[in-house]
């Protein structure tokens, strides 16, 4: 199941709307987020990691840079951290906006604006993060929405096909 997730990371990562060279909106949050529902932050972790080093593999759109790596890394984790419950539930609607803000803020805002700001040095850190702002201030209601309307689905579909059910309970 996380190698299937994987591959969905991956897929909706290779879906995207190019805005500039450092600007472009993804969608491979949702299917991490998901990861992290089920999984918890270790796991959904390791999905990260695999599907951004899998993902360039496959389709690269740039020099190779591992700061994305970590960036898809503590995703992971910040998404297995505040939208995994043991018992498959759906976490809340005040977790997943936490865990999306958080996300936003720490992994899309400051690092991912560090590491482009690291590759292309074009006017540095703050001019990078500024043009960044406005694109995660629209993102952040589209991902709750998506997020939160994925997760529920999911939940349900957890805890009624036993094979699934069994995999979570392992934890």
């Amino acid at each position: 199941m996380a190698a299937l997730l994987t591959a969905i990371v991956i897929a909706a990562s290779s879906i995207k709307i190019p805005i500039s060279n450092i600007l472009e909106i993804r969608f491979s949050t949702i299917p991490l987020a998901v990861s992290g529902n089920i999984f918890g932050p270790g796991i959904a972790a390791v999905i990260g990691i695999m599907s951004d080093l899998i993902g360039f593999v496959i389709w690269p759109t740039g020099p190779y840079f591992p700061g994305f790596t970590v960036s898809a890394m503590i995703s992971g984790a910040i998404f297995g951290l505040l939208l995994h419950k043991k018992d498959g539930s759906f976490p809340g609607l005040s977790r997943v906006i936490l865990a999306v803000v958080i996300n936003a803020a720490v992994v899309n805002l400051v690092l991912n604006s560090l590491w482009l700001a690291m590759l292309y040095g074009k006017g540095g850190f703050i001019a990078v993060l500024s043009a960044r702002i406005i694109k995660e201030l629209i993102m952040i209601p589209i991902n709750i929405l998506l997020i939160s309307g994925i997760i529920k689905p999911v939940d349900a579909l957890l805890k009624k096909h036993p094979l699934m059910t069994a995999s979570v309970e392992k934890e």
